[in-house]
């Protein structure tokens, strides 16, 4: 398995304007991207400090609108080299569920899918 390192930590917000605004006011990170995703419904808003090979937190809006008064980790991705090599790998555990039942392709050509952990947390293997 080729995988790099922890690409980014997924947490879903409410409002993404406000949210974007506040990572970059009170943590100093910069907006990287923002991508709609290809349901037409959830936006994206990646945030770093500028290094390309650092872990990014993703904002999600739209996921869901039943959200606890606190944080809602989403998943956490995993950098890998070669994203259909790793989604065969993965078919062939008898005991890892998949999410996707497929790979999806942003449009920005990023391209992803998810498995559930042993505790049925959102692990997603992603390739920029």
């Amino acid at each position: 398995m080729a995988i790099k390192r922890v690409d980014h930590i997924g947490v879903v917000v409410r409002d993404l304007e406000t949210s974007i605004t506040f990572y970059q006011d009170v943590l100093d990170l910069k907006l990287k991207s923002r991508v709609p995703h290809t349901d037409g419904v959830i936006q994206l808003a990646f945030l770093g400090y500028n290094d390309s090979n650092e872990t990014e937190i993703e904002l999600i809006q739209g996921y869901s609108d039943t959200l606890p008064s606190e944080a809602t980790i989403h998943h956490f991705a995993i950098s890998v080299d070669d994203i259909e090599e790793e989604y065969a790998r993965i078919q062939g555990f008898e005991n890892v569920e998949l999410i996707d039942q497929e790979i999806v392709t942003l449009p920005n050509g990023y391209r992803y899918f998810y498995i559930f952990g042993p505790e049925k947390e959102w692990i997603e293997f992603f390739q920029r």
